[in-house]
């Protein structure tokens, strides 16, 4: 049995939401992985969808908050199937939240990192803002809003540009510093169960360089690099970043090839081994 944990922002069990996020990237795993004889559970965030009625505010929330949550289900799981553990997989900001629940829940099999950040989410905001050219004539702002934060310091509105307030806006900011005091990589260190790392060759937002870093963490686990697939795992077959962008639209446009194949064969094979 395997719990998918949703990546970032107001991302549904499906992986979808708004802004056109509709690659439908979490459904097609779970069809594909029963097509494999394996069953999984998909979740909506606290506060969300059919969550909504957990919290007033989503976005009062932290990334405790959502390990918690994913222990949670994991506890409810093992009850009403009966399975000895649950396979964690988190996609993106997900494989944070599957992280930092495998630090406090003993009954998860091991773990599952798909386009998952090996660095702290500040260097990765610092790159992804700094990559940009447009974003220029706000970066100081951006920098000292993150300074800040990664000190546990919020920042009023006024002091933010409003171009950047979709990322820094004061109702995140809490679950932004939750994000920001935690390393991937020394989470993975001192885990001792099977991983799988699986990472896009054609994702715009984490890269070969994450996969590794989190490799270096925990030397034992598998890293599966895939060319056609991007950020959400879908297949992109060139260079063409419209095409890329387009894809995160495209509930219609399969998963990458051998994504499915790959997750089921390490279960699988994991299980067999843990007998």
């Amino acid at each position: 049995m395997i719990l998918i944990v949703p990546g970032s922002g107001p991302t549904d069990r499906n992986g979808n939401g708004p802004n056109g996020l509709q690659a439908s990237t979490y459904r097609l795993l779970a069809d594909g992985l029963l097509s494999r004889g394996i069953a999984s559970v998909r979740i909506d965030k606290r506060g969300m969808y059919g969550s909504a009625s957990a919290i007033p505010d989503a976005d009062d929330v932290t990334l405790n908050d959502y390990a918690a949550d994913v222990h949670s289900w994991v506890t409810t799981i093992r009850k009403r199937t009966g399975v000895s553990c649950v396979w964690l997989l988190g996609h993106s900001e997900g494989g944070l939240v599957a992280l930092v629940a495998a630090q406090h829940t003993a009954d998860i099999c091991g773990l599952i990192l798909l386009s998952t950040a090996g660095r702290p989410l500040g260097r990765v905001l610092r790159e992804q803002l700094r990559s940009n050219p447009v974003n220029a004539p706000i970066l100081d702002n951006a920098m000292s809003v993150l300074d800040a934060l990664e000190a546990g310091e919020t920042v009023d509105a006024t002091k933010i540009d409003p171009s950047l307030m979709p990322l820094f806006r004061p109702r995140v900011q809490r679950f932004l510093m939750s994000e920001l005091a935690v390393d991937p990589t020394t989470l993975l260190a001192g885990y001792r169960k099977p991983v799988l790392i699986v990472q896009g060759l054609q994702d715009l937002q984490v890269g070969r360089g994450d996969a590794q870093l989190l490799k270096h963490a925990d030397p034992r686990a598998e890293v599966v690099l895939i060319a056609s697939a991007n950020h959400v795992l879908k297949a992109v077959r060139t260079r063409d970043r419209k095409d890329n962008v387009a894809a995160y639209s495209d509930p219609d446009r399969p998963l990458a090839d051998h994504v499915v194949e790959v997750i089921s064969t390490f279960v699988r094979n994991s299980a067999a081994g843990q007998r």
